[in-house]
């Protein structure tokens, strides 16, 4: 094993890092030449992202995870700090979401910031985390927190992740299920409310609404992307030979990149990138059940659903099945935020797999889940409940 990585999650993460430097070569080109005048400007700036990604990935591979405990709090007050940054510099602006000329988006950083705070937290808590004073409510300022000031940015795709994440990781954590549905339906009302409350955000919902019924009636974005993962068929119309990104596509080269892939690749490249996917999840979540060591445990598990939430969202909402919004595709999606938080994350995810017993073949498969009936109740076996080994 290389410097003790699980080898299969390093081949999955490299695959999909050199998969995703290769499409956004091919879908920037053209808007890279009408952007700049250079049509492989933005290319050789996201392989500069990727160099650059490189470094955090390297240091959160290597360093003690259990400095974590000490650096979770400045980690998160920097975030913040970074956050209200962002809205200040940024008033009156229609945009509010990036820094330096859009260089640096603060809630790329928060969704990273909230793993590794939480991971920490819900160990720190144990379990008392099940408790109202002690779990649930203070969970809910630590999103209310986050979270509301995304919200302020007026990225609410973000402000969803941030809230799935965290509301997934407080379940695997050890929290109550009735806690976790609590938590779900409240957000999800919310979540509506500030919906409904703006006039995009209902616009976009009445869209989605409509487009179940009548396909027709969808948002242009969404037909857009039909139309392209139609026309690539099962084989594609070949690698950069797509049309859609001449114009026709909305972002095809960020939030629909996968459509790009869908034809150009066909429906065996759009199911390559989903295999890969569930390949990182599965294996993530492995190494997480094979940590015997609950930080790890918490951490890994985050990671893994963080980059799963944001895929799904995106992957989902080109194809129509939910209304639309503007995640990115951890890997393929163009842009330096996206891209070297995630590869900081899966530094951090590599690091776990170290200190894992997932790799040894001699101790087999452990499973995140389990689910089994005792006396006519329902009993969850999560990685919350897993003993805190000694360092």
């Amino acid at each position: 094993m290389l410097f003790g990585f699980d080898p299969v999650l390093l081949a999955i993460i490299v695959i999909m890092m050199i998969f995703g430097l290769i499409m956004v070569f091919s879908a920037t080109w053209d808007v890279s030449w009408r952007l700049t005048g250079d049509p492989n400007a933005l290319f050789r700036n996201q392989a500069k992202n990727l160099v650059i990604g490189l470094f955090p990935m390297a240091v959160a591979a290597f360093f003690p995870i259990r400095w974590l405990r000490k650096l979770a709090v400045p980690i998160m007050g920097v975030t913040i700090l970074v956050l209200l940054t962002v809205l200040i510099l940024t008033v009156g602006e229609e945009t509010r979401r990036a820094l330096f000329e859009g260089s640096i988006q603060p809630s790329e950083m928060a969704k990273l910031a909230i793993v590794i705070y939480l991971a920490v937290w819900m160990e720190s808590k144990g379990d008392r985390l099940r408790s109202l004073d002690y779990g649930l409510l203070p969970l809910i300022g630590i999103i209310g927190i986050v979270a509301g000031l995304v919200l302020l940015q007026i990225d609410l795709s973000a402000f969803i992740t941030i809230c799935a994440v965290a509301l997934g990781m407080f379940f695997m954590g050890g929290g109550r299920f009735w806690q976790f549905s609590a938590l779900s339906a409240g957000g999800a009302a919310f979540a509506f409310a500030i919906v409904r409350l703006t006039g995009k955000g209902w616009e976009r919902w009445s869209e989605y609404v409509n487009g179940l019924t009548d396909v027709e009636n969808a948002h242009y974005h969404v037909l857009q992307s039909l139309q392209a993962l139609y026309s690539g068929g099962i084989f594609g119309v070949g690698l950069g030979a797509s049309r859609a990104k001449f114009g026709i596509l909305p972002a095809p080269h960020t939030d629909s990149i996968f459509s790009i892939i869908g034809e150009e690749l066909g429906l065996l490249g759009a199911l390559v990138v989903i295999l890969l996917f569930v390949l990182l999840l599965r294996r993530g979540f492995r190494v997480a059940g094979g940590c015997e060591e609950r930080l790890g445990m918490l951490l890994a598990s985050g990671i893994v659903f963080w980059i799963m939430v944001e895929a799904m969202i995106n992957m989902a909402v080109l194809v129509g099945l939910i209304p639309f919004a503007g995640n990115a595709l951890p890997f393929f999606s163009y842009g330096g935020s996206s891209l070297v938080t995630t590869m900081a994350g899966c530094g951090l995810l590599l690091n776990v797999s170290r200190m894992s017993t997932a790799t040894e073949e001699a101790r087999g498969t452990l499973a995140s889940f389990g689910v089994s009936w005792r006396n006519g109740r329902r009993n969850i076996s999560r990685l919350g409940h897993r003993r805190r080994a000694r360092i």
